[in-house]
């Protein structure tokens, strides 16, 4: 009987992405990033894709957010947010930035906050 083959991201920069919050989640003890890696290790059909609208109704002003998937420009945002994700849309950066928030990765935002602290996930 032949043993199915485990699907895995072929993508590098999502591969490194996996690894790099894989060793930030061991280093710092902050099972967020863990939790993020997982996510981003799933299928693509499986990983999440989250519109802009839903990130303006489960934030506030200054709040940063990690979205487990890609963020896309469905809706709008009505304040600044900082949003952490492995990928974004074209529209969704620009209304972000509209919104006077930010778009980072998430490198950027383990360095910013290696503990992961107030840091909301959404996906």
């Amino acid at each position: 009987m032949k043993k199915m083959k485990q699907a895995r991201p072929t993508n590098p920069e999502l591969v490194d992405a996996i690894r790099y919050l894989e060793k930030a989640a061991h280093e710092n003890k902050a099972a967020i990033w863990r939790e993020i890696s997982e996510a981003l290790s799933k299928t693509r059909r499986k990983r999440t894709a989250v519109n802009l609208s839903k990130i303006n109704r489960y934030t506030q002003k200054d709040e940063t957010v990690a979205v487990l998937g890609k963020v896309l420009g469905a809706g709008s945002v009505d304040h600044p947010v900082t949003v952490a994700a492995f990928a974004f849309s074209e529209s969704a950066v620009s209304k972000i930035k509209r919104a006077h928030g930010k778009c980072i990765t998430f490198s950027e935002l383990i360095k910013k906050n290696p503990k992961g602290s107030n840091v909301k996930l959404i996906g």
